[in-house]
């Protein structure tokens, strides 16, 4: 994938680039968090993004964490519009036994967190990012073929011109290594809904 189109969002100290990998070493005591339980604000990892008015596309990136020993060091993909409205997956370090599998969505300047607990030997983790409109889903998978859905969302600000990408982060006292690689754009994977027909309101509003 051409990288030439990427820009950073607070570079990292530490990174190298090439068309097929991106390395990044985390800093300490980075995060993208926005107040919700934890009553802070913490808006400072790297965030490596592109930009696109494309409606409907999907984007597809494999993950490598080896190094990731320490609680809530992190790496995933990324949607990072301001500093109150963006979303990010990926897989969490706990401790030796679980790390959490989550996302989180932030709209207006509160983050929630939805997770499940994989166990900690997983070290390798693909993720998909699809647009329809205003809505994204976002898909994890451990070969980069079969993908499982994580999340279905709608961003407030997220109907024109956005950014999306990959980030690492290291919350606590840490550092590794992150590694982005096999990374693609493709035509919209997210099929629209073949169930219930959208409410007639809903339509009028989009004419």
């Amino acid at each position: 994938m051409d990288m030439s189109g990427f820009k950073w969002t607070r570079e990292p100290q530490d990174c190298k680039i090439t068309d097929e990998r991106v390395e990044i070493i985390t800093k300490q005591n980075t995060d993208l968090w926005q107040r919700t339980y934890y009553h802070f604000q913490n808006d400072n990892a790297p965030v490596f993004q592109m930009e696109t008015e494309e409606k409907y596309f999907s984007f597809v990136v494999k993950t490598e964490f080896a190094e990731s020993s320490h609680r809530f060091d992190q790496c995933g993909i990324v949607m990072y519009l301001d500093s109150e409205n963006w979303l990010k997956a990926s897989v969490e370090y706990e401790n030796e036994d679980y790390q959490h599998l989550g996302s989180v969505v932030t709209n207006g300047g509160y983050s929630d967190w939805a997770t499940t607990v994989i166990d900690a030997s997983v070290k390798c983790m693909w993720y998909r990012f699809s647009r329809r409109e205003d809505d994204y889903c976002i898909e994890c998978s451990t070969d980069g073929i079969h993908f499982n859905q994580m999340r279905i969302c709608h961003m407030r600000k997220g109907d024109g011109k956005i950014q999306f990408g990959i980030y690492a982060c290291s919350p606590e006292e840490s550092s590794f290594k992150a590694i982005f690689t096999d990374m693609q754009m493709m035509e919209c994977q997210w099929h629209a809904h073949d169930g219930q027909q959208p409410d007639a309101n809903f339509l009028a509003g989009r004419d």
